[in-house]
């Protein structure tokens, strides 16, 4: 994270959350998750301190998908709203407090995209409609957590969708057709070296395990697409758009794995 970061709001400040994460969401025993937990209950991993006591073993002891997950800041933004009562105060408080979270998690991730499409030089023409949906998602995550629970945020997303949606159309005309559009497609497993990924529509498209080792991913729309698993060694995804820590987080990868530079290298991208 840089200087005057922008979106230094939308990072993760475990330092100051109630670890909300290690309780809130449930796990399902898998390859991402070794146990299993329901929902509002805390991980056994978690210390009276609040802390994560295997945070620096978390792939290898099973839990990739808790070393991959990010809230998006919105932890230690619902942690300061409840004024230092956390959900160790009652059922009613942790309920609350997680049904608030849920919701201003969405919020920041909307924030995360809108932000990164300013950025974008070819979305000037959208620039005043951008700055006006973050404005708007703002004031919603801005809202009394009790507030926050019975928000229906769905209008709002449906409009930021189709925004991003227009400005990722304009920055993948930079690259000459034809352009591949993979959105949504199941790709699981496939050996994508050879595709033509630049500029490529990859939103919502499954890349679980899939090789993307050496592929240029250069203004491809990663919006949503499935990594875990995805091998990205020697990938470029320098300028690829609408990518995720979280995303990253669930890839393998290498040093010589190129990421924008809004994004912190994995640990494991050795």
């Amino acid at each position: 994270m840089q200087a005057g970061d922008p979106m230094a709001h939308l990072r993760a400040d475990c330092a100051n959350c109630a670890a909300i994460c290690c309780v809130a969401p449930a796990m399902s025993r898998s390859a991402d998750f070794a146990i299993d937990k329901p929902v509002g209950r805390p991980c056994p991993n978690l210390t009276p301190e609040l802390r994560c006591a295997i945070h620096a073993d978390l792939r290898f002891r099973g839990f990739a998908g808790c070393a991959a997950y990010d809230c998006f800041g919105a932890g230690q933004r619902v942690t300061a709203a409840f004024g230092g009562v956390d959900w160790r105060a009652g059922e009613q408080v942790g309920a609350r407090m997680f049904s608030a979270f849920a919701v201003l998690r969405r919020l920041h991730e909307l924030l995360w995209y809108l932000g990164e499409a300013l950025e974008l030089s070819s979305s000037e023409p959208l620039a005043a409609e951008l700055r006006a949906g973050q404005a708007d998602v703002e004031g919603q995550a801005a809202s009394a957590p009790e507030a926050l629970e019975s928000l229906d945020i769905a209008p709002l997303q449906i409009r930021v969708d189709s925004l991003l949606d227009q400005a990722s159309v304009r920055a993948r005309a930079a690259v000459p057709p034809p352009r591949t559009d993979a959105a949504g497609a199941d790709l699981i497993g496939q050996d994508l070296r050879q595709r033509p990924l630049r500029g490529a529509a990859l939103r919502g498209a499954y890349l679980i395990g899939a090789d993307l080792r050496g592929a240029d991913l250069g203004l491809a729309d990663m919006m949503g697409a499935d990594l875990r698993g995805a091998r990205l060694h020697g990938a470029d995804l320098g300028e690829a758009l609408f990518l995720t820590q979280s995303q990253i987080g669930s890839a393998t990868g290498g040093p010589d794995t190129l990421l924008p530079e809004r994004l912190d290298r994995p640990p494991h991208f050795v």
